[in-house]
């Protein structure tokens, strides 16, 4: 991210380089142009929210953090000035780097363990279904809802209430 970071902050310091020689009447060209971009991005976009990379997030809040939350209320921006104001404290505080991937959605993956476990017990023990499986683990320790072991059992290609040959 740090690599991005620097990657953005250099091309963006050859684009204010790049306005020196311009004129004002130029400067007030591009600045009207990007104001009527956001507009139409914002008008397709609808309710949706936009996506900014966190080194777009840092870039934005270091260039933005002088500016008073009047002036800020004024501008164009896809995203709210108090975002910004957040974004910027995020960058000071260096909250970005305590996580330094982001978390996946949903619930946490099934040890490893527990998966080679339970696939054990289901080939070693061809007539057990998921529920017989779920409380064998039980009585090993092993904590895991009789869901996860269905899971588990069909993600292997296993039946998971296999067919009896023997009535009860």
């Amino acid at each position: 991210m740090l690599l991005r970071l620097a990657y953005v902050g250099v091309t963006d310091a050859f684009a204010v380089l790049r306005l020196l020689p311009m004129s004002n009447r130029d400067k007030d060209v591009e600045i009207l142009t990007g104001r009527h971009q956001i507009t139409v991005l914002e008008r397709q976009l609808g309710n949706e929210k936009v996506r900014l990379d966190p080194s777009d997030r840092a870039f934005l809040a270091a260039l933005l953090r002088r500016l008073s939350l009047d002036t800020l209320h004024r501008l164009r921006l896809l995203v709210r000035p108090d975002t910004v104001l957040r974004w910027h404290r995020d960058l000071v505080a260096r909250r970005h780097t305590a996580e330094p991937r982001p978390k996946r959605p949903g619930r946490p993956r099934t040890v490893r363990s527990v998966r080679a476990l339970a696939l054990r017990l289901a080939r070693e023990n061809p007539g057990w279904g998921y529920r017989r499986l779920h409380r064998e683990l039980l009585v090993l320790g092993v904590k895991v809802a009789a869901s996860t072991v269905w899971e588990i059992l069909k993600e292997a290609g296993i039946d998971p209430a296999p067919e009896r040959a023997s009535s009860t």
